[in-house]
């Protein structure tokens, strides 16, 4: 099989063009996120919910704050571990699912989770047996007979409806089934989730060969990561890139095609940067998501969302939604390279849109 060679601006025209961000998208909510695969959906709203961020960047003003929420609400798209997936991928975590904990050989810690689940078989059935009689519920209305409580070293003390719900959804039992108000509901997962299962393999095969057709490049073997996996296995055809070592994997349908490019605004939790190692590698990008460090040691703001020009990330958009007061403030755009004046009236554009999307008016730093 041929070994592409890329440049790094090859490589990441591809990785833009896979995750829709070349062109605004010219489909509808559902069929974006069939393309994405997912879009986690993060409780942060410093700006806005990070998913409606992800969204309004391919999609526009055409795409409405509460068009996500209808459709997780009607199953029109569900989720799964903080995840928003098109409903038939479910098929392919269902046969991962009935192995929980995991493939023998078990690790400790796996084995420790499946104890307490064993230990709190009571509360389990419990939970479902209410589910099936009066589901979707909230975990509020949920019953704790836990007969021994969750411990951790942090927040996680004694909450013992909410870990225990986190497993059975990892089990294939309970599933997301859209909120009430601020709150999730839990139904069992048979009423939620599509009937076919699609064997363990099989599944995990479509599954990189789905996640690199959303990356459009990423590396065959990556470390593991808490939610989504960043490697892609055996999926697509080798390729190198210039500058940086290792091999990689490429979706070959997004190659040897044109690229426009325009200037795009991005949730820190954007698929496009999410791989920290890969935004350094191809995007020679500095960032972090500054919200957990003290107001002192930030760079780049609590919220800094990535701005893209093109093939490049360019800089930084430091900036809150005060819905008290009406106003999207911008406290800063850090330039990482010198604007030309077109790029900054590009930007500022951007930055009026998305104050005008949000339903606010705009506040300049002075």
């Amino acid at each position: 099989m041929t070994v592409h060679k890329l440049s790094r601006a090859e490589a990441r025209r591809v990785a833009v063009r896979a995750q829709l961000l070349a062109v605004r998208a010219a489909s509808g909510l559902s069929d974006v996120v069939r393309r994405l695969t997912l879009v986690q959906n993060d409780p942060a709203t410093a700006v806005a919910p990070s998913a409606d961020l992800v969204l309004w960047a391919r999609l526009g003003s055409s795409y409405r704050p509460g068009q996500l929420r209808d459709a997780l609400d009607e199953q029109v798209l569900l989720e799964l571990d903080g995840m928003v997936r098109p409903p038939e991928d479910l098929a392919l975590y269902r046969a991962e699912m009935a192995e929980w904990p995991g493939r023998p050989p078990l690790r400790e810690w796996q084995e420790d989770l499946r104890e307490w689940v064993d230990a709190n078989n009571g509360c389990r059935l419990d939970i479902l047996h209410r589910l099936r009689a009066d589901g979707p519920l909230t975990a509020r209305e949920l019953p704790d007979t836990c007969e021994i409580p969750w411990r951790s070293s942090g927040w996680t003390d004694n909450r013992n409806v909410t870990k225990l719900l986190g497993f059975l959804v990892q089990r294939g039992e309970v599933a997301a089934a859209g909120r009430r108000g601020p709150h999730r509901l839990w139904d069992l997962a048979e009423r939620v989730y599509p009937d076919d299962v699609v064997p363990y393999g099989e599944a995990q095969r479509r599954r990189d060969e789905r996640r690199l057709s959303a990356l459009g490049i990423a590396r065959a073997k990556a470390p593991k990561s808490p939610s989504e996996p960043d490697d892609v296995g055996a999926a697509g055809e080798p390729a190198v890139v210039e500058g940086v070592k290792g091999h990689w994997r490429v979706d070959a349908r997004h190659l040897d095609q044109g690229f426009t490019g325009r200037v795009a605004l991005l949730s820190p939790l954007d698929r496009l940067v999410f791989d920290r190692r890969r935004l350094r590698e191809l995007f020679e990008y500095d960032y972090q998501l500054e919200m957990f460090k003290p107001a002192a040691k930030r760079r780049w703001g609590y919220w800094a969302m990535p701005i893209l020009d093109g093939d490049r990330l360019v800089g930084k958009l430091d900036a809150a939604s005060d819905r008290k007061a009406g106003v999207f403030r911008v406290h800063a755009i850090h330039q990482d390279v010198p604007f030309t004046p077109a790029l900054t009236d590009a930007v500022q554009r951007e930055v009026a849109e998305l104050a005008s999307w949000l339903g606010l008016d705009l506040a300049l730093p002075a």
